[in-house]
């Protein structure tokens, strides 16, 4: 191979990156959280397609370019369609299956799914379900999860239960992050840039020694070093 041969394996590689990032934020997140089945099968055909037109000196940017966006418009579409017409999901995504009903395991169910034991007992330890008889509801879902409702006696109390005071739910604020300010969260706080280094000075820190550290309005700055 030449150095010409190497420099457009180099450019094909960067270009059909760049098309597949911008395809994946085109269709959005759902492409990358949920996968269903047509979500797996569009992956796999998209790395195809550029994979091979890499190492193919006929194959020139503009026919990467083609192909991406052919499949990603078909892609596309099918997204739409799912979104409009509500019977083309079950099609087209599939429909989430009942495989525990009140306590009972549906064999006839879980056959349909082509889920066995041992892969409904690893689905059900992965939301720390460690005995079957905890569940009372269990839906696979259609991207291969599995969700959980347990049975009455084994479900953890809540505040509603113990009749608590509400209280105003506070979400922590990332300020630092390996060694660094992160200026667009400081923003956020009540606190400035100064009296984070003050606290931190106050632990016989400095910035540098700093993993990470997040603040919280009735807590205070929470510093973990390295």
């Amino acid at each position: 191979m030449t150095l010409l041969d190497f420099l457009r394996i180099f450019v094909e590689s960067l270009v059909g990156f760049t098309a597949l990032f911008v395809l994946t934020k085109v269709l959005g997140k759902s492409q990358i959280t949920q996968i269903t089945a047509f979500d797996f099968i569009s992956a796999l055909v998209l790395g195809e397609l550029v994979g091979n037109a890499l190492f193919d000196p006929e194959v020139g940017i503009s026919m990467i370019l083609f192909a991406v966006a052919i499949w990603g418009t078909f892609i596309y579409v099918t997204e739409w369609f799912t979104q409009k017409f509500r019977r083309t999901r079950t099609y087209l995504e599939g429909k989430p299956s009942l495989v525990i009903r009140r306590g009972q395991i549906q064999r006839d169910i879980m056959k349909e799914c082509k889920l066995d034991m041992n892969q409904l007992m690893h689905l059900l330890r992965d939301k720390d379900v460690f005995s079957i008889q905890e569940v009372e509801y269990a839906i696979f879902e259609t991207d291969g999860s599995i969700n959980v409702l347990k049975k009455y006696i084994y479900q953890t109390p809540t505040n509603a239960f113990f009749n608590a005071t509400p209280r105003e739910t506070i979400l922590p604020i990332s300020v630092i992050s390996d060694g660094e300010l992160l200026q667009e969260n400081i923003a956020e706080i009540e606190w400035d840039q100064s009296q984070i280094l003050e606290e931190i000075d106050k632990q016989g820190l400095t910035l540098e020694d700093v993993m990470y550290a997040e603040y919280h309005k009735e807590e205070g700055l929470y510093v973990m070093p390295y």
